[in-house]
C-alpha cells in the first residue's frame, strides 16, 4: 500500500512541475545584412588572342647555297644592320666575273657596230653602196645597244645575288632559335629559306576573334550609328585590357587600331587587332592571352555579392529581409557578373536588405536583428 501511495505521489509532483513550466521563446538573432545601393558599372567582355611583335620580319635567304657563317646570339638583341648570317660567296662571285665578261663582249660588239656604220653612212650618202647595207648596219648597231644593256642588266643582278649572300638586321629587335646551321644548304626548299625572325617588341600586338554579333554589339556601343562614317582620333579608340596566362593582369592598356574590312563567311568571325605598350619587353610573340573589352556601361544596375546568391540548376535566389525584419526567401534573375558581384535584372531593388553572413542558418519566416554591413571585395576593383 505504501508503494502505491508513493507512487501517486510522485504522480502529482510531476504533474505540479510540469504547469510550473513555459514554453521558451528564441528571441531573434543578429545577421549582418547588405543594403543595396544602384549604380552605373562598365560590363566587360573577354576574348582570347593571339600576340604578336610590333614588327616580326622573316630573315630569309634570298640566293641559294651553303651557309657559311653565323653572327649573332640567339635569343638575344640585335640591331638594325648587324650582320646576321653568311652564304658561301664563290659561286655568286663567278657569276658576277662571267656577267662582266658578257657585258664586256656587248661593249665590243657595239664598238665594231658603231664603227661598221659610220664607214658605211658617207658610202650611202655618195649612193656607192646600196639603202639595203646602210639599213643592215644601223640594225646591227641598235641590237649591239640593246645587248649590251640586256648584258649590264644580268650583271646588276649578279651584284645583287653577290650582296644578299650576306644578312643583315632589317630592325632592332629580339631574334629566335636559328632554323639553319653552318654548312647547311640553304635558300632552296626543302631545305630552310627563312632561316629566323627578327622581333621588335616595345609594342606588342594581339590579334583575336569576334563573332558577328559581338562586333555588332562593341560597333553599335563605340560607333555608334551603323549608316554613318565616323572618323575616331588615337585617343577614342576603344581601350583595352590584357589578362594573361597566369590570371594576372598586365599593367598597360591597350586600344583596338585594327578591324579587318569583312567577316569570315566560313567562321563567321571578323579579326580585330589590338596594340599594348611592351616598355618591359615582358611579353614575347606567340603567347596567348585573354583581351578584355568594355562593352558598355550598365546604368543604375542592382549590384549584390555573389555569396548573398544561392544557385540551384541555374536559378538564383537571396534570403530578403522585408519590412518587419522578418526574412523571406526571393528568386532574382542574375544576368552579368563583374568581379564579385552580380547584376540583377529582376527581383530586388535599391534600398532592400538582403542576408550577407549567415546564409546557412537563415530560414525564411525568422524574425531578425539586421545589422547593415559593407560588403568587402577581396578582388581589384574594375577600373
Amino acid at each position: 500500500m505504501r508503494k502505491i501511495y508513493l507512487l501517486i505521489g510522485l504522480f502529482v509532483m510531476t504533474l505540479l512541475s510540469c504547469k510550473d513550466k513555459t514554453p521558451a521563446v528564441m528571441p531573434p538573432q543578429p545577421f549582418e545584412v547588405y543594403e543595396i545601393k544602384t549604380k552605373s558599372v562598365p560590363i566587360y567582355q573577354e576574348f582570347v588572342g593571339q600576340i604578336y611583335g610590333e614588327k616580326d620580319i622573316p630573315i630569309r635567304a634570298r640566293v641559294v647555297g651553303f651557309l657559311e657563317g653565323i653572327h649573332f646570339e640567339e635569343g638575344e638583341r640585335v640591331n638594325q644592320g648587324q650582320l646576321l648570317y653568311s652564304i658561301d660567296p664563290d659561286p655568286l662571285m663567278q657569276e658576277v666575273a662571267a656577267q662582266t665578261s658578257m657585258v664586256a663582249q656587248a661593249q665590243t660588239a657595239l664598238a665594231q657596230a658603231e664603227s661598221d656604220l659610220k664607214r658605211i653612212e658617207p658610202l650611202a650618202a655618195m649612193s656607192a653602196v646600196s639603202e639595203q647595207e646602210l639599213d643592215m648596219s644601223t640594225s646591227k648597231r641598235d641590237a649591239s645597244i640593246s645587248s649590251l644593256e640586256a648584258a649590264k642588266a644580268n650583271l646588276k643582278i649578279a651584284e645583287l645575288n653577290l650582296g644578299y649572300a650576306k644578312m643583315y638586321a632589317p630592325i632592332e629587335g629580339i631574334i629566335g632559335k636559328t632554323l639553319a646551321r653552318e654548312g647547311e644548304f640553304v635558300g632552296k626548299e626543302p631545305n630552310p629559306v627563312i632561316l629566323n625572325t627578327v622581333s621588335q617588341l616595345r609594342s606588342i600586338r594581339v590579334q583575336f576573334f569576334l563573332t558577328e554579333q559581338d562586333y555588332l554589339k562593341l560597333a553599335r556601343s563605340y560607333i555608334g550609328e551603323t549608316n554613318k562614317k565616323i572618323e575616331r582620333t588615337e585617343d577614342e579608340k576603344v581601350e583595352t585590357e590584357l589578362i594573361l596566362a597566369d590570371g594576372s593582369l598586365y599593367d598597360q592598356k591597350g586600344k583596338i587600331d585594327f578591324i579587318d574590312r569583312n567577316i569570315d563567311s566560313e567562321t563567321g568571325s571578323i579579326l580585330v587587332q589590338a596594340t599594348f605598350p611592351n616598355p618591359e619587353r615582358l611579353i614575347r610573340p606567340g603567347q596567348f592571352a585573354r583581351v578584355k573589352i568594355r562593352v558598355r556601361v550598365a546604368k543604375d544596375a542592382i549590384l549584390i555579392p555573389q555569396k548573398c546568391a544561392k544557385e540551384l540548376q541555374g536559378q538564383f535566389s537571396v534570403i530578403f529581409v522585408n519590412n518587419e525584419n522578418v526574412l523571406e526567401s526571393k528568386s532574382v534573375d542574375v544576368t552579368d557578373r563583374i568581379g564579385e558581384y552580380y547584376i540583377i535584372k529582376e527581383g530586388l531593388q535599391n534600398g532592400d536588405r538582403i542576408i550577407l553572413e549567415g546564409i546557412q542558418r537563415a530560414r525564411s519566416g525568422m524574425e531578425i536583428v539586421p545589422q547593415v554591413t559593407d560588403f568587402v571585395s577581396q578582388q581589384t576593383p574594375q577600373s
